[in-house]
């Protein structure tokens, strides 16, 4: 999926566009913002769709919706502007459910945390790949075409391995005694599930829309970053792999670590623990860097562990163990959609604001600003959910354990 998402973001697009009086967005912005738009509402569709939709039908939805977003890739390179802004923006549309229906597949498992690890380590090492893949198509196909022949390279391995996903066999009763059954939710249980964990979810749904809006802004404007650190734009390629091989590592090892707890709400307490981990970590790359004291593969290493760390704990822990904690009926897919569509939100409204009050300045310092107020934010918010679950779960022993 990231084939069809990524590659784009690795050109330059220095048009600019003039809106109201005398505000300009130059062209990748408005790239980013359109693609984020489209996503962010797929993830609110999400909420329904990834919820709702039948096991069986979760490959045949895989494949139309990365085939529409393909198809969308085309008409941007055919389009001339500003008409390739709304076909980048359809490009995110239908993208932002396909990670809930592949979730599905790996739920409720007593190894949903490795395999959900796996995964997300896939998608760190993809957005660093898709974008040195990009920048080496731009050398034939220039900015316009990169992205669709980006997204051709990956049509058959698509096929491959959504066909290997049914293949995976449903959770055994040893998994549902321990994980609860998954089943799909309509809006009146949506909102029950809701109303009645609204105070533990909060708290980490803050934690996620922050992570996730520092992440997207890393990912999606990597080469300025690089650029804002002193890296010669000749290097680009390869230092957008080689920082994300080592992110992706330690995240795998870390987060799927907690697949050892059979106990829930050891886990749960475990996952928490990762993400403020990673939150510290973030406040001490920013600090150094403020000093001058890394070099820029170092801090953008340690940046995206500290913000990879609670972004893949909520995806493979934190949510997987609450549901289990609270013995409902539901799934991870409905809960899932219910963070990133919030994180996605507030990475658009983001991303106008910055352009908006015109921090058009050193694009470096601004994150660096961003990542230590989010981290204090973040610290407060697991303080709570810690809170949280001490006062509602522990005392119910937390989970049914398996022998």
């Amino acid at each position: 999926m990231y084939g069809f998402r990524v590659p784009y973001k690795a050109g330059g697009y220095e048009h600019q566009y003039t809106f109201s009086g005398d505000f300009q967005l130059d062209e990748k912005s408005v790239f980013v913002i359109a693609q984020v738009l489209g996503y962010t509402i797929s993830k609110f569709l999400g909420i329904k769709v990834v919820s709702e939709l039948p096991p069986e039908r979760r490959a045949i939805a895989i494949l139309g919706l990365i085939g529409f977003a393909e198809l969308a890739l085309i008409g941007f390179g055919a389009a001339s502007r500003p008409w390739n802004i709304f076909f980048i923006f359809l490009n995110g549309l239908p993208l932002g459910m396909v990670f809930g229906l592949v979730l599905g597949f790996l739920e409720g498992r007593q190894t949903t945390e490795l395999l959900a690890a796996g995964l997300c380590t896939s998608f760190i090492l993809a957005d660093g790949l898709m974008k040195s893949i990009g920048q080496e198509l731009l050398k034939s196909f220039g900015e316009s075409w990169m992205p669709a022949a980006a997204g051709s390279i990956f049509i058959v391995p698509l096929l491959i391995f959504v066909w290997m996903l049914t293949q995976i066999p449903h959770p055994s009763q040893a998994d549902e005694h321990n994980r609860q059954a998954r089943t799909i939710m309509d809006g009146k249980s949506r909102w029950q599930y809701l109303r009645k964990y609204a105070l533990g979810l909060s708290p980490i749904i803050l934690v996620y829309l922050l992570a996730n809006i520092l992440r997207s802004i890393r990912g999606d404007f990597a080469r300025e970053l690089w650029t804002d650190l002193g890296v010669d734009a000749t290097e680009f390629s390869n230092r957008y792999t080689q920082s994300e091989v080592w992110v992706g590592l330690f995240v795998l090892v870390v987060n799927g670590s907690c697949v050892l707890f059979r106990n829930n709400g050891r886990a749960y307490v475990s996952s928490l623990s990762i993400c403020a981990a990673g939150i510290l970590l973030l406040i001490s790359a920013c600090y150094l860097q403020m000093q001058q004291a890394l070099t820029p593969m170092t801090f953008m290493v340690l940046v995206g562990l500290g913000l990879y760390m609670p972004y893949v704990a909520i995806h493979t822990t934190v949510l997987e163990r609450f549901i289990a904690l609270t013995r409902e009926k539901g799934n991870l897919g409905y809960l899932m959609a219910l963070v990133d569509s919030s994180g996605y939100l507030g990475y658009v409204i983001v991303l106008l604001v910055r352009k908006m009050i015109k921090l058009e300045g050193n694009i470096l310092q601004f994150f660096i600003g961003a990542c230590l107020i989010a981290g204090v934010i973040s610290l407060a918010s697991l303080s709570w959910s810690a809170w949280h679950y001490a006062t509602r779960f522990r005392s119910k022993n937390d989970s049914v354990s398996t022998t």
